[in-house]
């Protein structure tokens, strides 16, 4: 077991000797969601401002993937609203 503990691999091997685990950040996710959601927001306007100014047809694609990315953190706004308090009482403990 010396051995062990002098290469560092005691904690894989024997769980008593491992450090106790940070503590959970708590994190405002509405934040996170709403800044990420306003980035694929931005990103759309400009996507838009190529296929309207400059008439470059070859932006379907990054179009639909914007607009993904606005409903999914749409859907993750809704569901932070949902699970705060479930997540928030993580962070207390």
């Amino acid at each position: 077991m010396s051995t062990l503990k002098r290469m560092n691999l005691a904690p894989i091997f024997d769980p008593e000797v491992r450090k106790p685990g940070p503590k959970p950040a708590a994190v405002d996710l509405r934040k996170v969601f709403i800044i990420g959601t306003i980035a694929w927001i931005l990103a759309l306007a400009v996507i838009a401002v190529l296929l309207f100014v400059f008439h470059l047809h070859v932006v379907t694609l990054p179009f639909l993937t914007c607009i993904l990315g606005i409903v999914i953190g749409v859907c993750l706004l809704i569901w932070e609203k949902w699970y705060r308090p479930e997540y928030t009482k993580l962070a207390e403990d």
